[in-house]
Formats: structure tokens, sequence, C-alpha cells
């Protein structure tokens, strides 16, 4: 059954503790918002949200969003990440019940990209382990095995936002960028930036001094990235000479490599010092814990800490309160995790008119329910504008020049799994009427 809502998005919950700023920002949209100061598991999760009526969950990486939690919460609407990572989120069963998953793709990347860098130039000069033998009475003033990073050859994983920021602040300390990435628009940016694309991670790896690890859980086709770099750590700068540094930073996702294939290329001496700020095996805040890497002095570790700074915090509070109200007043739609860089948006309407916001199936007929809905209540479309996503949903965005009744939109939701032959065509429909001061 289609989730339909007829007013702007007013109740939210928030767990895993973003910035403190989050509910003053939301207030500002006219949306309460409740903190939960525990971690949740499901049912937890789902009481809570059920407890607040929740329309909105703000979360960060976390806390998994489950089918169950979406099934048995029928009055939510919005997961907004306060991270860029999905992963914790089970995307199908949002996109079956018509939900929006928005992220922060941008606010976190300065933080990231600053502990990126810091990292390479720690390792390049054994920072973590000479400072361990000072302590220790040691004093080892030796060159060995320490290396400025200038024209050495840096490979990034993933051209992203911050794998663009990492190559472009490592090209300014001279280091030579190469990179590694599937999608066609970052090749095309890469190249254009005067980077050298590789074909292969096998390429990437066996020709570089450096790896920085910058891609998702998932690829942009929603295949699993899980294990992806196990095959080629070994391979970390095989065409250089023996004196190349091979440093490997994974700061973005734990399951990209196993930790036994990162122990076994350090031992082996095919990858001399490595940083991981991503575990393939979290905790929850306050649980027990076991580092795969405690005993291993060559790899430095840190407790996924990448955006942890306290500028970077408050912008995401303020980019994803900021996403979810425009969203909640206009439809407008930013940071979709079902797409990247798609932006819905339409001048903004005038007192009195009413947005609609539909996600619907792609099957044919679809789009004409939603049209003919409108046709037949004697409605006017004044502005419209579409986007189908990639896991068969798409999100159906209308001002018009007054709102449905509520009988309209259940005959829209009727006629739409009639013509598509669905009786889940219409996932959510959501209509806010314009009122005085927006």
């Amino acid at each position: 059954m289609a989730r339909i809502l007829t007013e702007p998005l007013r109740r939210a919950l928030i767990v895993e503790a973003p910035h403190a700023s989050l509910e003053s920002h939301l207030a500002t949209y006219g949306i309460e918002a409740v903190r939960l100061d525990r971690v949740p598991d499901d049912q937890a999760l789902i009481d809570a949200l059920r407890q607040a009526r929740a329309q909105v969950l703000f979360k960060r990486s976390r806390v998994p969003v489950t089918r169950a939690v979406v099934e048995a919460c029928p009055e939510l609407q919005v997961v907004a990440l306060c991270c860029i990572g999905d992963d914790s989120v089970d995307k199908e069963a949002t996109a079956d019940h018509g939900l929006l998953v928005v992220n922060d793709p941008v606010s976190n990347a300065r933080s990231v990209v600053e502990l990126a860098v810091a990292h390479m130039i720690g390792l390049s000069r054994r920072l973590y382990e000479t400072d361990r033998e000072t302590r220790a009475h040691g004093w080892d003033k030796s060159a060995t095995l320490r290396f400025e990073v200038a024209d050495k050859k840096l490979g990034i994983v993933g051209l992203g936002n911050i794998g663009r920021q990492v190559a472009r602040t490592a090209e300014a300390l001279g280091m030579d960028v190469a990179f590694f990435d599937t999608r066609e628009v970052a090749q095309e940016v890469g190249q254009e930036m005067g980077w050298r694309r590789t074909e292969s991670l096998q390429e990437l790896f066996r020709s570089v001094d450096v790896v920085s690890v910058h891609t998702s859980a998932k690829d942009a086709w929603g295949q699993d990235n899980e294990g992806l770099l196990d095959p080629v750590l070994a391979e970390l700068g095989a065409d250089l000479p023996g004196d190349s540094p091979r440093i490997f930073l994974n700061l973005a996702r734990g399951n990209l490599h196993s930790a036994q294939a990162l122990l076994d290329a350090v031992a082996s001496g095919a990858v001399r010092h490595a940083a991981v700020d991503v575990f393939p095996e979290e905790p929850s805040p306050g649980s027990p814990w076991r580092n795969p890497y405690a005993d291993e002095p060559h790899i430095v570790c840190t407790p996924h800490i990448g955006a942890a700074t306290q500028e970077a915090q408050p912008r995401i509070a303020r980019r994803v309160a900021r996403t979810v109200g425009e969203l909640s007043r206009f439809g407008a739609l930013r940071d979709c995790v079902y797409a990247q860089r798609v932006q819905l948006a339409l001048p903004q309407p005038r007192v009195g008119q009413a947005v609609l916001a539909v996600v619907h199936s792609t099957e044919r007929g679809t789009k004409k329910a939603v049209q003919d809905a409108i046709y037949d209540a004697e409605a006017s479309t004044l502005a419209s504008t579409q986007q189908d996503f990639p896991n068969g949903i798409a999100y159906d965005l209308s001002v018009l020049d007054r709102p449905l009744r509520t009988h309209e939109l259940e005959a829209l939701a009727g006629r739409a799994a009639e013509l598509a032959k669905d009786p889940t065509a219409i996932r959510s429909v959501r209509q806010v009427v314009v009122p005085e001061g927006w």
C-alpha cells in the first residue's frame, strides 16, 4: 500500500549522535526531532521510530536500516545519512516502500583528505614507529626507509569527491597521480586533470608507490565491492625499484579487503606500511571489539575518524538539514543515493499552490496514471520534472494550481496499479500546500 502524506515533514528521529546543531537547523524548517542517546538494535529502532511517529530518520553509518525497520514503520518517508556511505541501508527495501535515502557527499571531504595526506607523510617518514622507539629511549636518526612524497607515484582507487581532492593535494606536493575508476564521468574528469588512467586495479597497484582508497562498498551498478582489493594488495609497487615506499591507505570502506589479505601483504613485504580508518567489522559504541591488526606494528589504525573533526560535523548537520528541509517544503531532491549527482527542483511555488511528489515504479503506465489523476481532478500542472533511477523506481515532482484531495490521491495509486498491472506501482505520495511565509 502506498504511503500517502499530505503535509510537510514534521517529525524526525536522530540516532548515532550527529552534531548537536542538527535540531536547531531542522527547527527552521518546522521539523521537530527526537534524539536517541543510545545506539539501537532493530527492535529498539522500530520502537523509537513508532513512538516518535518519525517521518525522517537521521543517522550516521553504523545503525542498519533493514527491511524489517522499513516495513514496521509506515510513517517513515526519508532516511537522511549524516555521512557519505549508504551501505548501512537496505536500499531495495526503501525503494520498495517509496522511501527516499539522501546523504552528504560533500561536507566531510576536507577532513578525510587531510587525514589521508597526514598518513601518507607520516608513513613515508616512519613517524609512528619512530615515536614508539624514541619513547622507549631509542635514538634512530637513520634515513633508512624514510622518504619524501615529492616525485612519488600515487594511485587513487575511486575518483569521487574525496579521491579528486586527495589527488589535487598530492599533485601540489609534487606527486604523480594515477587512478582507477570504472565510471565514465570519473574517467573523463581524471584525464582532463592530467592524471594517468589505469585499465585495471592490478595495473594501478603495480605502477605506484602509494595507494589511497576512496571507493564505496558497492559500485555504481550496485555490485558489492567486498574483497575487491584482496587479489592486488600483494602487487603494490611491483613494477617499481625496490626502494619504493609501498604505502597503502584505506579511509573508505572496511569490506574492500579482508584483514588477512592486508596482513599477508605486510608480512611478505609487498606493503611496507599501511593505515586503515575502516575495518571489516566495526563495533557499536561500548561493545567489545578486537582489532585484527593489533599485533602488526606496520599497520596504523584509527577508529573511523575520517570525518570526526570540529569543522566537518557542523557542516554535515547544516547540509543534511537543508537537504531534508527543501525536500519537505518543495519536493527538491539532491544527494539521493539511488543515483549520483541527481538534482531535481522546480521554481518555488506560490502560496496556495501544491507540490506533489510521487515515488513510483518505472513500469509502463505509471507516469500516465499520475498525469491522469491530476487531469481527472481538474487541477492544472504548472511545472513538472521526473527522474528515473537505476533501481526501477522514479521520482515525479509537480507543482499544481491546487491540491488534490485525499480520495484523489488514493485514486492515483489505484489507477497506476491498474495501468501498470502492479499493485505496488505507486510507492509513496506526498503533497504539500504552500502556506504564507515560505
